[in-house]
């Protein structure tokens, strides 16, 4: 498949950012050297600055994309008002144990800290309040609380985890484990097929960090 300059790049993902309906009203720059996608502009919420984010990474050629939009509320909220809000929405997440998390916000800028039990648990909790008003940003301190599992028998979990979901990608990847990290490096095609090899891996019970060392080669 012929390779994609850094113009087609950009208009592409310009045209992705103006289909996505979380971002096709926002004034969002693009900028693309050597497959590597810059955004720059003022967006008025944290979610739709990963939305950018994902749209940008969904154009096939992208290698890399550094998201410099800023997040500048239109109508800003207390932190106090947010910090009820993140106890709320924690409480309802049933993906979630919310009693063993505790939040901290400062200027709109939500810290999670506390204990879960998976890694999923740890990204799922940071999902839920990242498409709350008056949020900016999040810092995810959770730590995973779980038995650590031999490195042999959690390496065979996630091989077998990638084979049941029939990762194409499976086969290129080198996957080392020591304790509860996971080293994974490699290639794969797309920044989808990256978030697949890693969701497969971050809902293996044992996994309490993953380190991504994953190339995206697009036309390998």
């Amino acid at each position: 498949m012929q390779s994609k300059n850094d113009e087609q790049i950009k208009h592409q993902v310009g045209s992705e950012l103006k289909w996505d309906t979380r971002t096709w009203n926002l004034d969002i720059q693009v900028d693309v050297s050597d497959g590597i996608v810059t955004l720059t502009g003022v967006i008025p919420s944290y979610a739709q600055k990963v939305a950018a984010l994902d749209a940008a990474h969904r154009v096939r050629g992208v290698l890399d994309v550094a998201n410099d939009t800023i997040v500048k509320i239109p109508h800003k909220r207390s932190d106090e008002e947010i910090a009820h809000s993140v106890r709320k929405i924690l409480e309802w997440d049933v993906l979630v144990p919310d009693t063993q998390i505790k939040s901290t916000i400062t200027d709109g800028w939500v810290e999670l800290e506390g204990t879960v039990n998976t890694l999923s648990q740890k990204e799922d909790a940071a999902r839920a309040v990242k498409n709350m008003a008056g949020v900016i940003g999040i810092t995810n301190n959770l730590e995973i609380e779980s038995q650590i599992a031999k490195p042999e028998d959690l390496r065979k979990k996630i091989e077998e985890a990638l084979e049941r979901r029939a990762t194409r990608e499976a086969d290129s990847l080198r996957i080392v484990v020591e304790g509860g990290e996971v080293n994974l490096s490699g290639r794969v095609h797309s920044w989808r097929e990256r978030r697949a090899v890693l969701g497969s891996i971050n809902h293996t019970p044992g996994v309490k960090r993953v380190i991504d060392n994953l190339r995206i080669e697009p036309y390998f």
